[in-house]
C-alpha cells in the first residue's frame, strides 16, 4: 500500500493569508484543494511537501454567480462536478460545463476542483509511476532523472497537458483571477501555460486560483469532446474544445483547443481562421477539421500510439464542430451531415 509521507497541515482564513503561506517556502510547500491529483502524486513519490495549506473551506473560492459584461464567474473551489450541473453553465457555456463533467470518474469530480483541474499535472507514462518502477528504469527528465525517455535527443521534458477544463476555458477565451500575499492579477488562461513539461504553468506557486471568468455572449456555441480509454476514470488521449460565435449559419469568429497532444493546451489557429467569415456546411466542417489536426504533436507517452493518437485528433474536432453546429451542416449535394 501507498502511504502518504507525513507532512504539516494548515489552514489558512483567506486566499491571500494561503499564498502567504506557501510564499513562505514554495518549494517546501503545496495548495491542496480536492486533492485528487496532488496527493496520489505524493503517494508515489513524484512531489515533495513538508506543509500542505488548504483551501477547500474558503468562502471566496465558492460559488457559480454572474461576472461583468455577462460574463459567468466560477469559484477556484467548486468541485467539478457542481460546474458540471449548474443551470447557468448548462444553459450559456455547455461546452465548460461538458469538460468538466467528463473529468475522471463521479466520485472523484465530487471532490476536485476547477482551480485544480486548471493547475492538474502534466503527464507521461514514464512519469506516473510508483517510486520503485521509476527507480527500476533510471527515473525520467521530469523527476530525479537527467533524459527524458520519451525523446531521448531532447533537452526538455514532453509530458503533455492533461486537463479536460483548461483547453474548453481557453477556446471561450476564460481569466483567470490569482490571489497572491498582496492581492489579485487577471491572467488569460490561453497565457496560464507554457509548452514545457516540467515548467508547464505560469501561475506562481503561491498564487491560488480564485476565480475563473468566462465569457458567454449571445449567440456563442460551445462544445467538448474526449477521447479516452475507458469512459470514467481515464485522462484524456485527444480532445477538442469548440467555441464559435454565430450570426445565423454564419461563422463570426471560432475557437478550437485541443488537448493531450501537446505539453501545454494547442490552439488550432489555421482551422480557426480557415473557419470565420465562412457559412457553416459539411465542407466547412471537414476542412475545418482537417486543419485542426496539424499542430497535434503527441508523442508515445500516452495510451494508443501517437499515430493513431494524431489521426483521432481530426475525428474528435469533427465531432466537436458538429456538437457545436448552428444547424445541421448540409453538403453541397443537400445530404445532412450532422450528428
Amino acid at each position: 500500500m501507498l502511504r502518504l509521507p507525513r507532512f504539516s497541515y494548515r489552514r489558512p482564513a483567506s486566499a491571500r493569508e494561503a499564498a502567504a503561506m506557501v510564499a513562505e517556502d514554495p518549494e517546501q510547500t503545496l495548495l491542496l484543494a480536492g486533492g485528487t491529483d496532488l496527493l496520489p502524486k505524493l503517494k508515489r513519490r513524484q512531489l515533495a511537501a513538508r506543509v500542505l495549506v488548504d483551501v477547500r473551506h474558503l468562502a471566496e473560492l465558492a460559488g457559480i454567480r454572474p461576472g461583468p459584461a455577462g460574463a459567468v464567474e466560477v469559484g477556484g473551489g467548486v468541485t467539478l462536478a457542481a460546474a458540471a450541473g449548474d443551470r447557468t453553465l448548462v444553459g450559456a457555456l455547455p461546452g465548460y460545463a461538458t469538460a468538466a463533467g467528463q473529468v475522471s470518474s463521479p466520485p472523484l469530480r465530487e471532490a476536485g476542483t476547477i482551480g485544480g483541474n486548471l493547475c492538474v499535472d502534466t503527464r507521461c507514462n514514464y512519469y506516473d509511476m510508483g517510486e520503485e518502477w521509476r527507480r527500476a528504469i533510471g527515473y525520467c527528465l521530469k523527476k530525479d532523472g537527467v533524459q527524458c525517455l520519451v525523446a531521448p535527443g531532447s533537452s526538455r521534458c514532453w509530458a503533455v497537458s492533461s486537463s479536460d477544463t483548461a483547453p474548453m476555458a481557453i477556446a471561450l477565451q476564460g481569466v483567470v483571477v490569482l490571489v497572491g500575499p498582496d492581492g489579485e492579477r487577471e491572467l488569460p488562461v490561453a497565457d496560464l501555460y507554457r509548452d514545457d513539461g516540467i515548467d508547464y504553468l505560469a501561475k506562481r506557486p503561491h498564487e491560488v486560483v480564485a476565480r475563473l471568468r468566462l465569457p458567454a455572449p449571445p449567440g456563442r456555441r460551445s462544445a467538448y469532446v474526449k477521447l479516452r480509454r475507458r469512459g470514467s476514470i481515464d485522462f484524456p488521449i485527444a480532445g477538442a474544445a469548440v467555441a464559435l460565435d454565430l450570426d445565423g449559419p454564419a461563422i463570426v469568429s471560432a475557437r478550437i483547443v485541443l488537448s493531450a497532444v501537446g505539453s501545454s493546451p494547442v490552439e488550432a489557429v489555421a482551422a480557426e481562421a480557415f473557419l470565420t467569415g465562412r457559412r457553416w456546411d459539411e465542407e466547412t466542417v471537414l476542412e475545418g477539421a482537417r486543419l485542426a489536426a496539424g499542430p497535434a504533436k503527441p508523442l508515445d507517452n500516452a495510451d494508443g500510439s501517437h499515430f493513431w493518437r494524431k489521426r483521432m485528433v481530426r475525428v474528435v474536432v469533427e465531432q466537436a464542430l458538429r456538437a457545436a453546429a448552428p444547424v445541421p451542416a448540409v453538403s453541397v449535394a443537400g445530404t445532412a451531415g450532422a450528428t
